[in-house]
């Protein structure tokens, strides 16, 4: 069950010279700044940077940093979008790519498109504000709705929120909902918290790591250090995916001379590959062999734990027939999983969007838990549940607030804190927001940061909700494509906003190990850019001249910080940050102690179902490269799987031969809600499974939602091949 050798590796002199061009491109000497600078990074939650440096984590690491970083400060340096860009119209800007959008420049001018408009005019801010809030006066705050990225500070998350709710609506939503919305219900009802139970300094004395549903290779690369350490202490990383990822298996680390010198370390030293969307019956297979093999921490199932019974019930249940059959993993392989998971002493789970997309998302996180609190992995140091999420500031921007649905407790805080009463109606999450917006429901959306359009599932739909609202004000550093598609014939406007080091004045960020970083801002590179709470406090000066906030006033990031403060439990040190410069942990996150947030402070087992899985003949798995992050395409081909495109479908090598087909053969991917010309690429899956890459194989996404996390499908679609119009 070790992983064989692979000509490609994670990673590299290759990932090295590529991050040196991409430096030269930039300057060296605005690179370096933008890098150096106390600022957090603006990549993935993992987190560096901050007041210990551009390039140190938390734990003092130096250099932390990775092509990630690079790529994204190389959008934010690009020189402004040269103005006869304007000239064209709409449909000729949504003819380029993604990657071509992203390197058109900066966006250093607001933008209007008047109501059946054919293209985007320069305007002044005045025009801008005066519009944005004319627009918005004119609306029915329950036929609104406010979206943020993750890519925003806490203060601007803070004040977005605010506006919406002094404004009157709840239908206040982040990108989580369409990532990792899945991890916060499944641990809220197994482990009482919504976020990881472990610090960064707990992957220092972890003997096990398994990476569940995730490629942090390509998407979190400084976590691929601590695996390579992982093993080199002596310890085991288990990695579960149906896609067997070269740098998964190996990575040279550029950090590392030895790990350059000798072509790459070992990462994992197991590779398991379930079918697509059979987790559950992964997970409950190993906890029912963990069982079997009297491996489970009894102790701390009597003394931390409630619904135990109830859960070995289940399993004993369970037959091992239906287990093997769910997931394809036959018993000895699961048994060996076991075996080597009861040999750790500390083991930590990680896992990404291939746990959280799926209809059964939750289930998949909770079935995680499970099978951590079965050997008291949660609760003490080295060991605990991580989930790998993707932008800088996601988690923060949903710990202060940005979500439809408040605790009651945050929410009576802020109303009593600003003399105000906010809506009763519960807010809408973002899926429901685009239905609403399609059938007619929604007249403005106020959307600050991201690509929403491209992130939505089913880009038919997507277009038409899109279209249908009225009103569409944009704030963002750069255009993408969803500046230019789902526009329809209403009245568009968009702003151009700061990046995080180019604040007027500090930000704080929070990485997914629950720590709050101050970032200084200060650089300035373009001139007619604004930061993001300037101009909400504009717009809320304008739209709410006689509400007891003070927009303008409050939009001052020390004012924000004191009201999170006083409001958002665990982040009192915010107050004095700024002032302080002590960066910290939020309270009562990590677990290092059995003491759990649930009612009755146990961890709690929870029977998980076998999802009914939709017969299909190709289930697929939508992907990121190694050259993206999130929508944003830095890299039209993808190093690390051979060179592929963005149009390829990856397939089992078994299957294409079923099929009739050979490497490189043009084929349509079908669903029931698109169709997708592509290009087949043989790749190790497991039979029946295919990938293709986000956000372009969105086309064959539904919107179909978990009915808990409300997010959508997009790690397990049914889909079909046709060569020359006909099923392969």
């Amino acid at each position: 069950m070790a992983p064989s050798g692979q000509k490609i590796v994670g990673g590299g002199p290759k990932k090295v010279l590529y991050t040196l061009a991409t430096i030269g491109r930039m300057g060296v000497g605005k690179a370096a700044k933008a890098l150096t600078a106390k600022n957090a990074c603006k990549a993935c939650a993992y987190g560096m940077g901050g007041q210990r440096g551009g390039m140190t984590n938390e734990l003092g690491e130096f250099p932390s940093v990775c092509n990630k970083s690079v790529q994204a400060q190389s959008t934010d340096i690009q020189p402004a979008i040269p103005k006869a860009i304007f000239e064209h119209t709409i449909d000729d800007l949504a003819e380029l790519t993604g990657r071509e959008m992203e390197h058109l420049g900066r966006l250093d001018t607001p933008l209007f498109k008047a109501p059946g408009a054919d293209r985007f005019t320069p305007v002044d801010w005045d025009f801008a504000l005066g519009l944005a809030a004319d627009r918005l006066m004119a609306t029915d705050p329950q036929r609104s709705f406010f979206y943020s990225s993750g890519r925003s500070s806490n203060e601007a998350g803070f004040l977005f929120q605010l506006l919406a709710r002094a404004f009157g609506t709840n239908n206040v939503n982040n990108c989580s909902y369409y990532c990792h919305q899945a991890t916060s219900e499944g641990l809220a009802t197994t482990i009482g918290k919504a976020t990881a139970s472990v610090e960064l300094e707990d992957l220092t004395g972890t003997d096990l790591i398994f990476v569940i549903g995730a490629n942090p290779s390509s998407n979190h690369p400084r976590f691929i250090h601590m695996l390579k350490n992982c093993r080199e202490r002596g310890g085991q990383v288990i990695i579960i995916n149906p896609a067997r990822e070269p740098g998964l298996v190996k990575f040279a680390v550029p950090k590392s001379p030895s790990s350059m010198l000798k072509g790459g370390s070992d990462i994992a030293s197991d590779y398991c590959q379930p079918r697509i969307g059979s987790d559950i019956a992964l997970m409950k297979g190993i906890a029912k062999a963990v069982l079997e093999l009297g491996l489970e921490d009894k102790a701390f199932i009597a003394a931390h734990s409630s619904g135990f019974a109830e859960f070995a019930t289940d399993l004993d249940g369970l037959d091992w027939e239906t287990i093997t059959t769910a997931c394809g993993i036959n018993r000895d392989e699961i048994t060996h999983l076991a075996q080597q998971y009861g040999r750790a002493e500390n083991a930590v789970f990680a896992w990404g969007m291939g746990m959280t997309h799926h209809i059964h998302g939750v289930a998949n996180v909770e079935a995680i838990a499970n099978l951590a609190s079965l050997r008291g992995m949660v609760g003490k140091r080295f060991a605990g549940l991580l989930p790998l999420r993707g932008h800088s500031n996601v988690q923060g921007i949903g710990t202060i607030g940005v979500k439809p649905v408040l605790a009651r407790d945050v929410l009576e805080k802020m109303e009593a804190a600003f003399g105000v009463s906010f809506p009763e109606p519960k807010g809408m999450d973002t899926m429901a927001c685009l239905k609403t917006a399609e059938a007619g429901g929604i007249d403005s959306a106020v959307i600050m940061g991201g690509n929403l359009w491209g992130a939505t599932p089913d880009t038919a739909f997507a277009s038409r909700a899109m279209a249908a609202i009225g009103f569409k004000l944009f704030l963002t550093t750069t255009l993408n494509m969803g500046h230019v598609h789902g526009l329809g014939k209403g009245a568009v406007l968009v702003l151009p906003v700061t990046a995080r080091d180019e604040e007027w004045e500090p930000t704080t960020q929070e990485s997914m190990f629950n720590y709050v970083r101050l970032s200084d801002g200060g650089i300035r590179r373009l001139d007619n850019v604004r930061p993001e709470s300037w101009i909400l406090g504009e717009i809320g000066a304008r739209v709410l001249p006689t509400s007891p906030i003070d927009f303008k006033a409050f939009s001052a990031h020390a004012k924000v910080r004191d009201a999170i403060a006083a409001i958002v439990p665990g982040m009192e040190e915010l107050a004095d940050i700024d002032v302080a410069k002590r960066e910290f942990h939020i309270k009562h996150r990590v677990m290092h102690t059995p003491q759990f947030g649930t009612l009755d402070g146990k961890a709690h087992f929870v029977v998980t179902s076998l999802p009914q899985m939709a017969p299909a003949s190709l289930t697929l798995a939508t992907v990121r490269s190694e050259g993206q992050f999130n929508t944003i395409i830095y890299e039209e081909a993808d190093s690390y799987r051979g060179g592929a495109g963005r149009d390829a479908v990856f397939l089992n090598a078994e299957d294409m031969a079923g099929f009739g087909l050979r490497e490189g053969q043009a084929v349509t991917i079908a669903s029931d809600v698109g169709r997708m010309r592509a290009v087949a690429r043989a790749f190790d899956l497991p039979r029946g499974s295919a990938m293709a890459y986000y956000p372009e194989a969105n086309v064959l996404v539904g919107t179909a939602v978990d009915p808990r996390s409300k997010t959508p499908a997009f790690k397990s679609v049914s889909v079909r091949l046709e060569l020359d119009g006909a099923p392969a």
